[in-house]
This record gives structure tokens, sequence and C-alpha cells, in this order.
């Protein structure tokens, strides 16, 4: 049986170097997002921080979901940022990503519900890739649901 090859998704080597600086220099919001999303602690996935894609730098990416999501300042929401971000949203789902976006305020009011909002879209989406996942999911959503309690 052979294997699925991933993808392979086109950036601009150039954007190397800025993402690691990007890296380094970490918004408050990055950093909140990041402890909650590193090490695989989101359902079992791995997630990369300033990952270049295309001629862009995303916030973070997962390539086993195809996922981005971005944490959007201010600047995000004046005109010239809502085109730009129009822009990159359609070339990004042209290249088979689908993107989340956040406002970086709503991450230091709840950060909780931005990661639930990511469980979300994993777990009703069609993009959850192994009946192992699945099962992770399902017993993440119960965790969840305990805590709550």
């Amino acid at each position: 049986m052979l294997a699925m090859r991933r993808k392979i998704i086109p950036y601009n080597p150039n954007l190397v170097q800025i993402a690691r600086r990007l890296r380094n220099q970490a918004t408050r919001a990055e950093k909140i997002l990041w402890k909650r999303l590193s090490g695989r602690k989101v359902l079992g996935y791995d997630f990369h921080r300033q990952k270049p894609i295309d001629r862009y730098i995303i916030d973070f990416f997962c390539s086993e979901l195809n996922l981005a999501v971005e944490i959007d300042g201010d600047s995000h929401y004046r005109e010239k940022g809502i085109a730009k971000d129009l822009q990159r949203t359609q070339r990004l789902n042209e290249l088979g990503i689908h993107l989340l976006r956040f406002n970086n305020h709503a991450v230091y009011e709840n950060t909780d519900g931005f990661i639930d909002a990511i469980i979300s879209w994993i777990t009703t989406d069609r993009f959850i890739q192994s009946p192992a996942k699945a099962e992770n999911a399902q017993q993440a959503s119960e965790q969840n649901a305990e805590s709550l309690e």
C-alpha cells in the first residue's frame, strides 16, 4: 500500500530569517497562545509558530490539519489591513489551508475560549485524520465538559 504524500506548500525562502526574528519578538498574545498550542497540547496536533507559507508568515500552523491561525492586532481592522487580510485568506484557501482569525484582545480576555474554538473546528470539521485522532478529540471534549462542571 502506498503512503499518502503530504502536499508541499510553497514558501518564499527569504521569509525564513524574518520568521525567526518574529518568533524571537513574539507579541504578548502570541506568547500566551504558544504556551497553549506548543508540545501537541491541542488534541495531539503539532503546531508551528511564525511559519512561512507562500508569500506570508502565518502566526500558527498545523500541517496535519492544513490549519492556519492568525492573531490580529488593531492594524488588521483598518481599511488597508482588511484588504490585505482578504488577499491572504483567499491565497491560503487556494492552497487548501483553512484560516481561523482571532483578535488579540480576545486572546487576553478569553484564552480558553480561543482554544475551545480551535478544538471545535478540529472536532467538527472533516479534517480529522484518523480514528486515533477522533478518539483523542472525543476524550478532550469530555475532559473539557467535566472541568466546567
